[in-house]
Order: C-alpha cells, then structure tokens, then sequence
C-alpha cells in the first residue's frame, strides 16, 4: 500500500506522513512548488523531516501550470492579498491525483486541519477542494480526520481510523504533544509559508500585473530588494543587503538591465529595459543615493555593458514616492 503526501515542510504535514506510516503504508512525500514558496531554500530541512518520519520526498515543479490555470484567474477569488488558496489547494490535489495514478499508489493525504485558516480550512473550504479537484474520498487528512466523513482508505480498512487524529481549531497543543512522543527535532514554528499571503509583497504583484505580464522568469525578482515604479514602463528593483544583492546578481531576465556600480560600493539593481533615457537617469541617481555618495559628484555605473554618469538624489526622501513598498 502506498500513498502520496502534499508536504509543506511543516509540522502538521510530517506528523500527518507519520499516522500513516505507523500503520505499515509507504509514503511518497510530495513539495509542489508554485515559485511563491518561502524566500530560502528549505530543500534540506524538508528532507530532514522525510527522514526521520521515514518517508521518500520529492519536489514538483508546477510553475507555468500555476501562472496559467490559477494566479491570475481563480475560480473561487483572492484571500486577503494576492492570495488564491482555495483554486491553489485544488491544483495541488489534482497534481497529486496525477502523481499517485503515476505512481501506482492508492491514496493521498495532507497534513491540513480542519479550522486553523478560518478561510481556506473551514469545513466548506475543504469540500470545495475535494470537489475542484476531483479528489473526494481520495484524500485523507489524517490530522483532523476524526472530525471529518471517512474516505476510501478508511471504508476499505487501508487506514485504521481509531488511529488518526481529530484536531480541530488553530491551537497546536496535540501536535506539539505528538511530535514530543515521536521525538520529532527541528521542526519548524507554525507560520505562513506563502508570499502570496503577505501583504507587502502583494503589493509587488498587483503592481506588476498591471503594468507589465507576468512569466515564471518574473518571479524570483519579486522575492527581494526594493521595488519601485518610476513610470508605467520602468520598474526598478534595488537590493537591501548582501543577500539581496547577491540573489539579484544571479537572475537571468532578459526584460531587465543589471545595474552596478563602477569603481564604488554598491547594490545590485535591476531596470525594465523599456526604461526611457530620464527613467535610466533616473534608476542612476537613485541607486548612487544608496551609496556613499556626495550630490557634488558624478559616479560611473553600467547597464549591463553599457554605462551611464549620474549623481546621486538630495536624499533618500526623494526616492519615496517610486516605492511600491
């Protein structure tokens, strides 16, 4: 017997894998990635978690599917941001249908509990899952299964159902409690992993959305620096830190420039290449305002091959009215 995970990473979906794999069934522990995970690469703590609950952990990549069949047009609409959990959750499931006919398993499970999002958990949300996806009586979610109808896996006796859990609400004292018996380490503190969900960083979408169309090749620039919009064209993205700079060094995106500094410290910058010679100016002066500069003085930076003289901005202040965040 066997059966295929939706795995986050978290706590809720290891303990979920372990359920069913003390009752002797094989787990293939699935990551569908969507782009809008967390901004670290979480791929060693995830394996981690397989490990110790002993199951096999895979990543699937559905990028361009998300872009095209849920972002931009959910069925069921947005959460609070950017945010479509309800048609999202229903392509996971559906990706995961196909992954266990492809795998000859028998059934699905996730680790959601049923009322910890009050949005997108609560018992309706959940049915309109199964139903979106095709999935009904397919997937167990053993840690709020007790408090739900039986699933196939459970009427055929695959899964003995005294053994599951009934969690309900947005407390975590059982799974705490649970991942103490099983002496589960490192596992992560509850919080949410998507950036769809986070407020600033829908900024950033909707902005983008209106101005420009978006592609799988956009996303990891929405991950990190500043972001600003000097016209309906321009977009200029300016890192933080070494992280950030570091992280944008590495895009490859043919709609943007890569901004450096010539012969001065200074963040990487990204800049639509639609710019108009005033935005390019402009994006210039903006980053030199990030360095340690003087208005006095003029300073070299290249745009890709090409470079440019500028000085930077009176102030940091004159940069606010560009940000989207």
């Amino acid at each position: 017997m066997k059966a295929i995970a939706l795995f986050s990473g978290g706590l809720d979906s290891t303990l979920a894998i372990k359920l069913i794999r003390d009752q002797g069934i094989e787990v293939l522990a699935i990551n569908i990635s969507t782009g809008f995970g967390s901004t670290k690469d979480r791929r060693e703590h995830m394996e981690n978690m397989c490990e110790q609950v002993g199951a096999e952990f895979r990543i699937v990549d559905i990028q361009d599917e998300y872009l095209q069949d849920v972002l931009f047009d959910p069925k069921h609409g947005y959460g609070k941001n950017f945010n479509p959990c309800i048609d999202c959750h229903a392509k996971m499931f559906a990706v995961a249908k196909r992954i266990m006919e492809a795998e000859g398993a028998s059934f699905l499970i996730s680790g959601e509990v049923m009322g910890q999002r009050p949005m997108s958990q609560n018992k309706d949300a959940l049915q309109t899952v199964l139903n979106e996806s095709n999935c009904d009586g397919l997937l167990l979610r053993p840690m709020s299964a007790l408090r739900l109808k039986p699933t196939i896996a459970e009427e055929k006796g695959w899964v003995d159902r005294s053994k599951l859990e009934g969690i309900t609400g947005r407390s975590r004292e059982r799974q705490l409690e649970l991942a103490k018996e099983i002496g589960l380490e490192d596992f992560e503190s509850p919080g949410g992993g998507c950036l769809l969900t986070d407020e600033n960083f829908s900024k950033k979408m909707f902005d983008i959305v209106k101005h420009d169309t978006f592609e799988v090749k956009d996303i990891p620039i929405m991950k990190f620096g500043r972001h600003l919009r000097l016209s309906e064209s321009a977009k200029l993205v300016v890192g933080r830190n070494k992280e950030e700079n570091e992280h944008l060094q590495n895009v490859e995106n043919d709609k943007y420039y890569h901004i450096r500094t010539v012969g001065i410290p200074g963040p990487h910058a990204m800049l639509s290449k639609t710019a108009s010679k005033e935005d390019k100016d402009l994006a210039a002066s903006v980053v030199l305002t990030y360095c340690k500069t003087t208005v006095e003085n003029s300073y070299t930076l290249s745009f890709d091959s090409e470079e440019v003289n500028a000085s930077p901005l009176q102030s940091r202040e004159e940069i606010q009215p560009f940000a989207i965040l």
